[in-house]
């Protein structure tokens, strides 16, 4: 925004003039504002650079935004925006998440990082920067739900099923601990723990992926129109009621069978009309589902890595209360990253998320302690 010649959609009152000599305090602000411009500029280019289409120019869009509001800062500190300020730990770390992993988590973080922006209180920033920060604050939500949406459902199944390893493991080992047993014993509870729950989300998921094909199977149209076609009996025409089994309207279905029989005696829409590449056993389209092996292969592999750090003290021979607290603290760590990535997976916060589930998990833990310090007097 050049100093004689103020954008029109500039707020006077909120805009500060670049002509006085700005105060110490001012130039620290906007030196920060500025760094911060420049680096979130760049995450949305790196971002661009790994997209293509219309995610890409959306991004491109946002950084020239970015680079506007770099701009204004830069017109305001004069020669003062060439000394550089440190950006923001939070616009470093989401410059080096873009530039070393996938756009979803970045996007996740960017959109929060968008929504809590300084300008709408900051005299020296335009209305039109307040607005545009707000607006993209929806962008980047748009954008995030896309990268969510595309994100493997193994991957989701990978966080949940480890949390649940890490739980209800957790939970063992601290009941058997706590009732005064051997380290041995402590140990073989939790890889009994391990295995057990291991193989029951296998058979589980393995239950759910298969009956889930074979009702889609089950429910799926055949090609049995087809065949039976030339024999029926043009008259009553059982082939309406076959398309009017599947949902049809009676003229859709009478105008589709006479499709299928090759004569057009009826008085119907053309409108109803079959196309020619879309095939009759076309219906609902489903989620594609991975095989029941594989599913259950996957749930077994994702609980056994959550619930093998519970018992990671006992492996290496530790004992007694270290071993609870040190598997209280290492599982404690994990909680915390899996409920950070449901955090972003959701669009929440990472922190209270990863707090929430860690809340949960030493939560079972105490309940399940507390119970082996009531009735370990009583075992043996």
């Amino acid at each position: 925004m050049a100093p004689d010649a103020p954008s029109p959609d500039a707020d006077p009152l909120r805009a500060q003039s670049p002509r006085r000599e700005p105060t110490p305090a001012e130039i620290r602000r906007w030196r920060k504002y500025l760094a911060d411009e420049r680096v979130e500029g760049s995450i949305y280019l790196t971002l661009a650079k790994r997209r293509d289409g219309e995610e890409r120019q959306i991004l491109l869009g946002l950084a020239r935004a970015e680079a506007r509001h770099e701009e204004h800062w830069a017109t305001l500190l004069g020669e003062h925006a060439r000394k550089t300020a440190r950006p923001s730990f939070s616009r470093v770390m989401l410059r080096f998440m873009a530039r070393n992993f996938g756009s979803v988590f970045v996007l996740a973080l960017a959109q929060r990082a968008e929504g809590s922006s300084p300008y709408d209180n900051d005299a020296d920033a335009t209305a039109q920067m307040a607005a545009d920060e707000l607006v993209h604050e929806e962008v980047v939500r748009g954008l995030a739900v896309r990268g969510r949406n595309r994100l493997s459902g193994n991957f989701r199944a990978a966080v949940f099923g480890a949390n649940d390893g890490l739980v209800s493991n957790l939970a063992l080992v601290m009941g058997i601990g706590a009732a005064g047993v051997s380290s041995a014993l402590v140990l073989f509870a939790g890889v009994a723990g391990l295995l057990a729950g291991a193989l029951s989300m296998a058979a589980g998921e393995y239950v759910s992926v298969r009956s889930q094909r074979e009702l889609l199977t089950a429910s799926q149209p055949t090609q049995v129109t087809l065949i039976a076609a030339p024999d029926l009996d043009l008259q009553a025409n059982e082939l309406v009621l076959v398309y009017r089994a599947r949902g049809m309207s009676r003229e859709a279905a009478e105008h589709r069978a006479a499709e299928r029989l090759g004569t057009f005696s009826c008085d119907c829409d053309p409108s109803l009309s079959l196309q020619p590449e879309v095939p009759e056993t076309a219906g609902d389209e489903h989620e594609a589902l991975g095989s029941a092996i594989g599913a259950a292969a996957s749930s077994f592999c994702f609980f056994a890595s959550g619930a093998l750090i519970p018992i990671l003290p006992y492996l290496f021979g530790m004992g007694g209360l270290p071993a609870l607290l040190l598997a209280l603290v290492l599982v404690g760590v994990a909680l915390m990253l899996t409920g950070g990535v449901v955090g972003l997976l959701s669009g929440a916060s990472p922190a209270k998320r990863g707090f929430r589930q860690l809340a949960i998990g030493l939560g079972a833990a105490g309940v399940t302690y507390a119970l082996g310090l009531l009735f370990g007097g009583n075992i043996g």
